[in-house]
Order: structure tokens, then C-alpha cells, then sequence
């Protein structure tokens, strides 16, 4: 039995302890069952969840639940991505130490997501902060640096001054920290990079494998990773004696060169500085670009700025002598560093001519019209053209051209072709305190050395300053940075740069399949048999950072032996924000609503199913207060149906004759195995949760209809119908569900231990459907025909109706066009 009233809070404080208990949702291998790993982008520990959270894991419960009710060995773990800036801002800020700030924001946000109702298994959490942990995201270091893919060389890098650490080129937005906003600029440091380029080809092709992944998502990748393919080859600069590389996927228009252009940061521009009256300005003038973002530099809407140095080079497909500038448009770590300047072909380039009242050569025309600079007002950027200009090329088409000009720079030897990269190397050093020390030690005589392996982890200290400024607040720790070294046993230091967090994240997903292990970050039969992900969940805004990160992390690992699979993430969903009043709920908007506000009003059940109601997953959720509380009402609809039905469940009836099921039987049973197979293909194939929940309210709505319309209720029926309800709803309110059934269907199981509900296709089909009678495309009537007629029988009882027989004359019909179940229409004469 079942109380009168629906109480949320009573029922689900209930359940969750039941759960957590009974460990409910602990999962091992089980051979005998096809796994399914369920997993949402893990948190960092900020303090308290917001709706975003809610509505990832409630997408992710949904799947998870869904999936163990159909047949499936789930895993669904959760842990704490618990390193970064803003734990030791708060030290800084409060005093108060980074490591009890966080495991006090964990202890908080833990209660909150066992308030959810979440089927987590919670003896596999990890958090990256924790010892056990970080060890082996040091052991990952060594191992890239023993493959040659963790390197330390000195580079202009991306500098924020509020957060006093370096950023990787995904880190800066718009020119500002992906963080805290402020605006970035280069600093040149020496730093740990991992080499993420030497899989960038693989990193690109491999999206042709993520069938289940968004096009946006892999489009984004794509273009961050940005192969291109064209010619590199070399100008003369007598001056200096030197060659002056460029690169450019254009040589059809090499012809029209009447500049080159060097990144600020070019050390030829140093060599260009030596005797030269200019020298000074030059300089000035490099300090300043430095300084700009690489997307103001790069952008085509930017002012160009240039400086002349007064040098010559010369163009070795004609022997033109070409100005050398310097420019804040090129830079200096893509390509070569220098850009061929054909301001005819380029916008870039012909604004940079127009500023500086540089030359301009017509080399591509279109096919019919002849091209004049004097008439021209732009470059001639089309992808379609002929040769002009350009010596023994001119009149090719230009694509053929491209190719016999590569082919002719090989043949003269100072030029071949070659493919290019967008993507940099990864920056991996942080100079913070709070995040994974770097394992290396720096020994006079014996240079680089690791760590030894059972020497991991390298802890934090305890002794250090939060206010070093930009210097890392390990350097401050004498006990940490004073060591031996490993090899001599000499004197050492340690190296006081942190990794980048999102390091910890790019392997979070493999340790959850082995998270007690103390020998290895995870063992084989472990990673073998959960990994890959099946169903990954989180925001589209880690397209191009830990979705990339975690690619090229398990393809490393793949190369070293440890895991099988190219691919870390097989599907993927990216959801929607959750905004109110048109924008993204922010304190600074005063437009957030608190999980613990809706949950403490109206019950964790209710804020679940507004949230997977209100809009598809991969769409923006507008906030209403009303759609809350109409999700409320129906989970009271339910509880008020189930209620009334209890004498008819309480006799356990679990089966029926269908041969003497009256007309309001047939039409309940009809809706019911209807809306099993919608919720089904909804959860399943589409992740449309918003429309399964809508077909769940129609079911419910046809049980009140059958409260009403029959008077002897089929008990059997009737016990199907609810019981197939609970279980349909069970993925989206966990508790309201699990009460009703151990109240009306059976007190010593789980609902969320049953079998999901399968469809009948008999039970599906309807015995009589309303057509659409018209005549000459207009409705003149319809009419109840047996569902499985034929156009033959249709077209009868059309003309057989006596409305159409009395308004068409059968002699003047010209066609009938008939559409099974939906419509017959007569075309006549008139």
C-alpha cells in the first residue's frame, strides 16, 4: 500500500540511503554480460553544483539506468577533476590551503549529487588531487618523456598576469584566459610541452572513426588541428648571406611576390637589425606585436602593421628583389615563420600594400576577363582562375599550375613539398602550486633526470608561499626543491612547474575501471574489458581541449602496449546550457537558480524530469518556474492514478485473455505498448528524453480516460499498464518510482532491477482509422475504415459514401489517388 499523498522529501531521503546502503549501483566485470560504460565530464569542486551539473548527470542517469534495465553490465562512475587556479586563488585570498578548500567543496558537492538520486557507483571515485592518483599522472609524464614526447625547450608562451601561469594556445579565447579573463600576453620561458604534433595526422584522420560523435564537435577538431599542403621554399637574402624559408599553399601565385614578411619573433630579424640604422625601431616595434594575441594578429579584421627593414630578398622563380618587413600578421610557430607577400591573391596582403604603398602583380585572372590593378579593389581570392605574369606557367589553369610549379621547385632544388599543422605542441608547465609536480630533477653534471619510478608520487609540500608572484609557489619550498640526484647522488634541485589539469582529465576515464589499483594506473583485464567509453556526456566548450587532450592521450597509450583501442569516447553528447531570461545563469546576472533551492520545494524527482523535459539535450534549456512546477503536478498525476488502482494491483493479476478485452481496454493497451516503443526509440536511438517524457504523459493521461470510461477495470491490464509505467519512468524520477512499485507491485524488489518493457506489435495496431475523404483536392468528408484496407476497398467505400456519390459523377472521374490510413481523393471533371 501506498500513502494518500505524494511526499517527496520523505521518500527520497528514503531511498537514497537504501541505495547507498545496499550499494545498489556497484558494478564488477561480469564476462557473462555485455558491458556498457556510462560516463558525464567529471567536475571540478567549486563548492556547489548548478543546473548545468544537474542536467548532465541527469542525461547521464537517464542512459545509465536505461541501459542496466536492458540487459547491460553498467558502469557509471563519478570523482573530482580537482586540481586548478581556483583552489589556490582561495588560499591566497582566505589562507586557508588549497587541499581543505577542495576536499570541503567534494564533501559538499558529493551530498548534493546523492540527493539527485544518481546511480553512481561510489567505490570507484576518483579525485586528481589524491595521491593515489597523481602518482600515476606523473608515471604518464615519464612515460611520454622516455617516448620523446615530453620535451622542454624555451618559447614565447601565453602569459596571464591575474592567474600568474602559463596557458596552452586552446586555453586562450579571444586573447584572454579561458579562467579569469584577463588579457594574455607572450612571455619567452623555457617549458615542458608534450608532442601532441606528431599525431596530428592520425588526430585528423581518426574522426572518420567517431560515428557517434557530434559533426560540430569533429568539424571544430578538424579545423583547430588545420592540415594544409603546399610548398616550402627559400628566398635569397644577400645581405646576410642567409635563405629565408617560407611556406604557402598558393605557389600558382609566386609570380606575384613583391614583399616578404617576418614574424616579430623570427631570429632573422635580430640578423636584419645588425648595422642597420633602423635597428631600434625594429625592435620597438617587435616588443610591441609580441605582446598582441594571436587571434588579433591573425585575424582578418585586424589592423596590419608592418615595419620595412630596409633589406632586400629575392624570389628564385623570377630573381625579383623583394622588400623584407616585419608584421604583426605572421607568426612565428606556424609555418615557417615567413609569409610571401602577393597582395593580388591575399586580402591580408593587399591591405598591407595598400597601407604601405607596396606593389601589387596580377599572376591569376579569371578564365573569361582580364584583370587590371588600377580597377581592382581587392585580391582575387576565388579558387578558380588562370596564370598570368608568371613566366612559362602563364595560360594554365591554376590547380595544374600549382602542381608544375611544386614540381619545378623541386626539379631547381630550392623548394619541395610539404604538409602543415595548425595544431602546436602542447604547454603543459603551469607555475601554480596546486596541480601535479612535474618529476623531473635537474642535476649539474648529469642534466634532465627522472624521478624513479618508485620514488612516485612526488608530493606537495606543505612549506610553501602563495604570494611568489610568477615565480611557482614551490620554488619557495626549500625541502622540496633541494634533492639529490638520482644518478650521481650530488647535489639537485627539482623542477617547480605543476602540469596542466588537463593532463589529470585526458586519463580520468581508465582509472575509474581500476581506481583501487596500487601497482599500475590501471591493470589490462580491467581496461580491456570497460574501456572504451560507450556514452560520453559533457559541454561543447572541451571540443578542443579535453576531447583532443584524451584522443591523443590514449593513442600514446595504445602505442605503449597499455590499452587497445584508437579511441577514448565512442559516442558522444554534447548538452545544451541551461539560461534564464536569454542568458547563461551567472551571479554576476543575479539570474541563478540554486539544484538545492528546487530540491528542498519540490523534490529531487522534479527537478530531474523539468530538466530532461524542457528541451533536447543538445539544445539551450530556457529556465521556467512553471515548467517546474507542472512537472511536479504530473509526478502527482501519477501517484493519484497508481492510488486509485491499488485494489486492482493488490490482486497480482500479471496476465489476460486479449480475445475479451472491450473497446477501452483495447484502446489503453493500445497507448500503452505505443508509448513503450516511443520512450524506447526515444532513450535508445535519438536521446529525444523531452518526447519520451511527453509520450509517458499521454500514457498517464489514458489511464485517468480509463478510470472514467470503464466501469469493470481488467485487472491484468491494469497491472501491466502501471507496472510498465514505473519502469518507463524509472530512468527519469528514481524515487517516486521505486516507492510505487514496492508499494503496488512487489515490496522485496528493485524497480530498477526489472527487465525494461517491451512492445507488442499486435497490441499496436488499431482495428478501424478515420480517412480523409476530398474531391478535386478538397475536403468534402470522412470516413471509419478497417485499418488494413487496401487502396482496392478504400477506393469503394469512398465512392460507395453517399455524401461523394451524391456530388461526383462516376462518369467524369479522371483518377483516384488513394493513401492507406490517411486519405482518398477524386479527381473529376467538372
Amino acid at each position: 500500500m501506498i500513502e494518500e499523498k505524494y511526499t517527496p522529501h520523505a521518500i527520497e531521503s528514503k531511498w537514497q540511503k537504501y541505495w547507498e546502503d545496499n550499494k545498489a549501483f556497484k558494478t564488477d566485470i561480469d564476462a557473462g554480460k555485455p558491458k556498457s560504460y556510462v560516463l558525464e565530464m567529471f567536475p571540478y569542486p567549486s563548492g556547489n553544483l548548478h543546473m548545468g551539473h544537474v542536467r548532465n548527470y541527469s542525461i547521464g542517469d537517464v542512459v545509465a539506468r536505461f541501459r542496466s534495465m536492458n540487459g547491460f553490465n553498467v558502469l557509471h562512475p563519478m570523482g573530482w577533476d580537482s586540481f586548478g587556479m581556483p583552489a589556490e586563488n582561495a588560499a591566497i585570498k582566505h589562507g586557508i590551503h588549497p587541499a581543505k578548500w577542495t576536499m570541503e567543496n567534494i564533501a559538499n558537492m558529493t551530498r548534493q549529487q546523492k540527493e539527485l538520486g544518481l546511480s553512481y557507483d561510489w567505490d570507484r571515485e576518483v579525485a586528481t588531487c589524491k595521491e593515489d592518483y597523481y602518482k600515476w599522472t606523473q608515471w604518464f609524464f615519464e612515460l611520454f618523456y622516455k617516448r620523446g614526447l615530453a620535451v622542454k625547450k624555451k618559447s614565447a608562451v601565453n602569459w596571464c598576469g591575474e592567474c600568474n601561469t602559463v596557458l596552452a594556445n586552446e586555453q586562450v579565447i579571444d586573447g584572454r584566459c579561458w579562467r579569469c579573463d584577463h588579457e594574455v600576453v607572450k612571455k619567452d620561458l623555457e617549458q615542458w610541452f608534450f608532442k601532441i604534433t606528431d599525431y596530428a595526422e592520425e588526430l585528423l584522420d581518426d574522426l572518420k572513426l567517431l560515428n557517434g560523435w557530434p559533426e560540430r564537435v569533429k568539424t571544430m577538431q578538424k579545423n583547430w588541428i588545420g592540415r594544409s599542403e603546399g610548398l616550402e621554399f627559400s628566398f635569397d637574402v644577400p645581405c646576410i648571406d642567409a635563405k629565408l624559408p617560407v611556406y604557402t599553399t598558393r605557389p600558382d601565385t609566386s609570380f606575384g611576390v613583391t614583399f616578404v614578411v617576418l614574424a616579430a619573433e623570427h631570429p632573422m630579424v635580430e640578423q636584419l637589425c645588425r648595422d642597420n640604422p633602423k635597428a631600434d625601431e625594429i625592435r620597438a616595434f617587435c616588443a610591441r606585436v609580441r605582446n598582441q594575441s594571436d587571434i588579433e594578429r591573425t585575424s582578418s579584421e585586424s589592423e596590419k602593421e608592418g615595419i620595412f627593414t630596409g633589406k632586400y630578398a629575392v624570389n628564385p622563380f623570377n630573381g625579383r628583389q623583394v622588400e623584407i618587413w616585419v608584421t604583426n600578421y605572421v607568426l612565428y610557430d606556424y609555418g615557417t615563420g615567413a609569409v610571401m607577400g602577393v597582395p593580388t591573391g591575399d586580402q591580408r596582403d593587399w591591405m598591407f600594400a595598400d597601407k604601405y604603398g607596396l606593389d601589387k602583380i596580377v599572376v591569376v585572372t579569371p578564365k573569361d576577363q582580364e584583370l587590371k590593378v588600377e580597377d581592382m579593389t581587392a585580391a582575387y581570392e576565388e579558387k578558380e582562375g588562370v596564370l598570368v605574369n608568371s613566366g612559362k606557367f602563364s595560360g594554365m589553369e591554376m590547380h595544374a599550375a600549382i602542381k608544375a610549379i611544386m614540381d619545378y621547385a623541386e626539379e631547381q632544388g630550392f623548394g619541395s613539398r610539404h604538409v602543415n599543422y595548425r595544431l602546436r605542441d602542447w604547454l603543459i608547465s603551469r607555475q601554480r602550486y596546486w596541480g601535479a609536480p612535474i618529476p623531473i630533477i635537474y642535476c649539474p653534471d648529469c642534466g634532465e633526470v627522472l624521478v624513479p619510478e618508485a620514488e612516485l608520487p612526488v608530493r606537495l609540500p606543505e612549506d610553501v608561499k602563495f604570494d611568489a608572484g610568477s615565480v611557482s609557489p614551490l620554488a619557495t619550498s626549500e625541502s622540496f626543491v633541494n634533492c639529490t640526484c638520482p644518478k650521481c647522488g650530488k647535489p639537485a634541485r627539482r623542477e617547480t612547474d605543476t602540469m596542466d589539469t588537463f593532463l589529470c582529465s585526458s586519463w580520468y576515464y581508465l582509472r575509474y575501471t581500476d581506481p583501487k589499483n596500487d601497482t599500475a594506473p590501471f591493470s589490462k583485464e580491467a581496461v580491456d574489458y570497460w574501456a572504451p567509453v560507450d556514452q560520453y556526456i559533457g559541454g561543447i566548450e572541451h571540443a578542443i581541449l579535453h576531447l583532443l587532450y584524451s584522443r591523443f592521450f590514449m593513442k600514446v597509450l595504445r602505442d605503449a602496449g597499455l590499452v587497445k583501442y584508437d579511441e577514448p569516447f565512442t559516442n558522444l553528447l554534447t548538452q545544451g546550457m541551461v539560461i534564464k531570461d536569454g542568458a547563461k545563469m551567472s551571479k554576476s546576472l543575479g539570474n541563478v537558480v540554486s539544484p538545492e533551492e528546487i530540491i528542498s520545494k519540490y523534490g529531487a524527482d522534479t527537478a530531474r524530469l523539468f530538466i530532461m523535459f524542457a528541451a533536447p539535450p543538445e539544445r539551450e534549456l530556457e529556465w521556467s518556474d512553471q515548467g517546474v512546477e507542472g512537472s511536479f503536478r504530473f509526478i502527482n498525476r501519477v501517484w493519484r492514478i497508481v492510488s486509485h488502482f491499488q485494489g486492482e494491483l493488490a490482486q497480482k493479476v500479471t496476465g489476460y485473455d486479449t480475445s475479451k478485452l472491450d473497446e477501452a481496454d483495447k484502446e489503453l493497451r493500445r497507448v500503452l505498448h505505443n508509448t513503450i516503443k516511443k520512450v524506447t526509440d526515444d532513450i535508445e536511438q535519438r536521446f529525444n528524453f523531452n518526447t519520451a517524457i511527453s509520450a509517458m504523459m499521454e500514457l498517464v493521461n489514458a489511464l485517468y480516460v480509463y478510470k472514467e470510461a470503464q466501469k469493470n477495470y481488467n485487472a491484468g491490464l491494469v497491472y501491466e499498464t502501471v507496472s510498465a509505467l514505473l519502469r518507463l519512468l524509472a530512468p527519469f524520477v528514481p524515487h517516486v518510482t521505486e516507492e510505487l512499485w514496492h508499494g503496488v507491485i512487489d515490496a522485496d524488489s528493485s524497480v530498477h532491477a526489472q527487465s525494461w518493457p517491451k512492445a507488442e506489435a499486435e497490441a499496436m495496431k488499431v482495428d478501424n482509422v478515420e480517412i480523409v475523404l476530398q474531391v478535386n483536392g478538397k475536403v468534402k468528408g470522412r470516413l471509419v475504415v478497417p485499418a488494413e484496407a487496401g487502396r482496392e476497398e478504400l477506393e469503394k467505400l469512398a465512392l460507395a459514401d453517399e455524401h461523394i456519390a451524391a456530388m461526383v459523377d462516376v462518369g467524369k472521374i479522371m483518377k483516384i489517388v488513394c493513401v492507406p490510413g490517411r486519405l482518398v481523393n477524386i479527381v473529376a471533371r467538372p
